[in-house]
């Protein structure tokens, strides 16, 4: 049982059940968002569902129209999730001092200065 308690209290289990749990409720905003858009371009032009084609009677319409609802959410997250997170992030991440070179690094160069100090 030891090993059990271990393995649930380690810290990347409970990170990631807080990630699932805040996935889901963040994959809920998404969707209704995303809705709230295709209502819009239903507005402006026609609300973009695509099942009833068939060509040659096959179903392509279907594919048609979830591969427009893709292309939309992933619209809708690459611009209001991660472009928005990449600026907050390049604004206010920490600015790492220069860590200490590499020991061959600096054996190189006094390698590099020898040499340049005996031509």
């Amino acid at each position: 049982m030891k090993g059990f308690k271990d393995f649930v209290m380690r810290g990347n289990l409970v990170e990631l059940a807080v990630a699932f749990i805040i996935a889901g409720a963040f994959g809920t905003v998404v969707k209704t968002f995303t809705e709230l858009l295709l209502g819009i371009i239903g507005k402006a032009g026609g609300r973009p569902d695509f099942n009833s084609y068939k060509p040659a009677g096959l179903p392509v319409g279907i594919f048609i129209t979830a591969l427009v609802s893709f292309l939309i959410l992933a619209f809708i997250v690459y611009f209001f999730v991660v472009k928005p997170y990449e600026m907050a992030k390049a604004r206010y991440a920490k600015v790492e001092e220069d860590a200490a070179p590499d020991e061959s690094v600096v054996l190189l160069k006094e390698i590099r200065d020898a040499l340049q100090s005996r031509a």
